[in-house]
């Protein structure tokens, strides 16, 4: 008798792309430009895809207030959509507006609130991500 573990073939498998992936960054591109045009700051797009599962991409922004948190939000949700025909696969966090995540699949969108942001670090605990830079965003900071 074989077990389903032994049937399993590793085509099957779940393993991390290390390869560029243009369709992956674009939408970090499209997301980060849309977080920008909202006024958000310190924008930081880590590229993971050598690190971790999750995803390929984090973008990490900063809002200053949950009216503005919850706007930038939301020209995110309309540039994707507009741009590339997506919608987030969940948001959480939306009734508080204080820490917004958007997960996009190969993009997971982090919006703070200055205090989150600072909190949790998120750039110091994925510190061996690598950087990538969008010169079109002026608010970005490394």
């Amino acid at each position: 008798m074989t077990s389903s573990a032994d049937s399993l073939s590793t085509s099957t498998l779940s393993t991390p792309s290390h390869e560029f992936d243009p369709d992956a960054w674009r939408l970090a591109e499209i997301i980060a430009l849309a977080a920008d045009d909202r006024k958000a700051a310190d924008i930081s797009v880590l590229r993971v895809t050598d690190i971790s599962y999750l995803t390929d991409y984090f973008v990490l922004v900063t809002g200053f207030s949950r009216t503005q948190v919850r706007a930038i939000v939301e020209a995110i949700e309309d540039a994707v959509e507009e741009e590339l025909g997506r919608l987030p696969l969940r948001t959480e966090g939306k009734a508080e507006g204080s820490w917004i995540l958007q997960d996009y699949g190969e993009v997971i969108v982090h919006i703070f609130m200055p205090e989150e942001r600072d909190f949790y670090n998120l750039e110091a605990f994925w510190g061996h991500a690598q950087r990538m830079e969008i010169p079109q965003i002026q608010s970005t900071q490394f």
